[in-house]
């Protein structure tokens, strides 16, 4: 497959230099074509090589010559795996755009309008929900505009962000919902759930994308224990909600009512039809009998796809994702600590924790089972060329976590950390380093303003 990709890579590079000569002036085309007889005749070739390297123009029948591209076969693994690496996230991203170029379809001027625009029209709003045309009923009214504003406001930067970690995380989430035939629209539960961050941990103790508490993400297949949990890996955890939203769906035959109660669970669901009068069909004929938390649930949930898709609307562009976009797995089947891959490959041990959140104490505790790790695409290669060094260095950085007294005190050493503030830190800044949420900074330190921290500061930092 890789040896496709690599052939399809440079034929685009090929045809990308014809392109460019094709749009050349004549006269230099002219010029270039003399050249090229003459250079033929002090450098005769043979005649498979002038077929592969000439290129005829129908309109003046004069030939060039175009450079050709290097073999595949002189690549070596790494390299290979480097364009793989450039191809694959050139696609990515050109997919994400085509997203909002093709089926948003804004054009320059509208964009541009919206803008410069003091207020937008209630009509406006409904149009732009009903033109997504969506099979989550995406109804809009004074609540719902409250969390469209709460997204797009200028101040908060929070969907730029999420804009960014979607090119990564959006992917993934949305492969998972195709493969088990759920609205693709429900991408959007991962935003309100957690703003993407697959770290995230409520007061209650919901962890990872999808905000999943210990017994239901047992329940739906997911392996929680002291070294491993699965509600932070972003495929497994996709998974196990897309199980979670398919049951919940079949209970209410509405998107609207299983999403409620995804939220809140559906025992408070049942309970609010039951005092609604029992004859309800939507979220909205139950709204004022549901938990405060939940009547906000379903607007979040419209609020964030409008912004998600209308971003530009509003001069909203999104960061750049703190990830490499280009990844691959490995399966290992051995006890290693991502520290074995770091130092031997140079990749950054903060890399391979966003890319494997999964992995509490940067563990992979595959002694009776196979697990896999997530690596940026330019470094398959290179761990499959190095797997013996990284084995062997094994006893250097698992030997502390191998008695299980040693283990039991670095367990309880993770569960809080302390950093002190320094001159240009900000609440947000340290708190995407740790893998925590502002919110959880904020609450773990009494801080009431996020923009006033002194220097010198300690914070606290939980574990998970």
């Amino acid at each position: 497959m890789k040896k496709v990709l690599l052939l399809l890579l440079i034929f685009s590079l090929g045809a990308a230099q014809a392109s460019a000569l094709e749009r050349r002036p004549r006269k230099n085309r002219k010029a270039k074509s003399e050249n090229t007889e003459t250079q033929q005749h002090a450098n005769p070739t043979t005649e498979s090589q002038e077929q592969a390297e000439q290129m005829s123009h129908p309109e003046t029948g004069r030939v060039t010559r175009r450079p050709m591209p290097k073999p595949a076969t002189d690549l070596n693994p790494e390299q290979i795996d480097s364009l793989l690496a450039v191809w694959s996230e050139r696609q990515a991203l050109a997919s994400y755009e085509t997203f909002f170029n093709d089926y948003i379809n804004l054009d320059s001027a509208t964009i541009a309008s919206a803008i410069a625009a003091d207020k937008t029209p209630d009509s406006v709003y409904v149009q732009r929900l009903k033109d997504l045309v969506s099979p989550v009923p995406l109804c809009y009214n004074p609540i719902v505009k409250g969390y469209i504003d709460r997204y797009v406001s200028a101040n908060t930067g929070t969907i730029s962000r999420i804009l960014g970690l979607s090119q990564y995380y959006f992917p993934i989430i949305e492969e998972e919902l195709i493969k088990a035939g759920l609205p693709v629209e429900l991408r959007a539960l991962p935003i309100i759930e957690s703003a993407l961050s697959p770290t995230a941990l409520s007061p209650m103790g919901a962890l990872g994308l999808w905000q999943f508490m210990p017994a239901t993400g047992k329940a739906y297949g997911l392996e929680i224990n002291s070294l491993i949990d699965e509600r932070c890996s972003p495929v497994r955890s996709t998974r196990a909600a897309c199980r979670y939203l398919r049951d919940l769906y079949n209970i209410y035959h509405d998107w609207t009512l299983a999403i409620a109660a995804y939220n809140c669970g559906p025992g408070n669901v049942n309970k609010a039809i039951a005092r609604a009068g029992g004859d309800c069909r939507s979220f909205w004929d139950i709204y004022e009998y549901l938990p405060r938390e939940t009547r906000g649930y379903v607007p979040a949930f419209i609020g964030a796809t409008y912004a998600y898709a209308y971003h530009r609307l509003h001069n909203i562009e999104p960061t750049e994702p703190p990830m490499p976009i280009a990844t691959d797995t490995i399966r290992v089947d051995r006890l290693m600590h991502l520290g074995q891959i770091a130092s031997t490959l140079d990749i950054p041990m903060e890399t391979l924790r966003q890319l494997n959140p999964q992995y509490k104490m940067d563990i992979i505790p595959a002694t009776t089972k196979s697990y896999t790790v997530v690596l940026p695409l330019r470094y398959i290669s290179s761990y499959i060329a190095q797997q013996d060094s990284i084995f062997a260095k094994d006893s250097a950085y698992l030997k502390e976590y191998i008695n299980p007294a040693n283990l039991q005190k670095k367990i309880q050493e993770h569960r809080v950390t302390y950093y002190t503030v320094k001159r240009g830190d900000t609440l947000g800044a340290i708190a995407r380093r740790y893998r925590v949420t502002t919110s959880q900074l904020m609450r773990w330190n009494g801080i009431k303003n996020p923009d006033r921290l002194r220097l010198g500061q300690r914070l606290r930092i939980e574990g998970r």
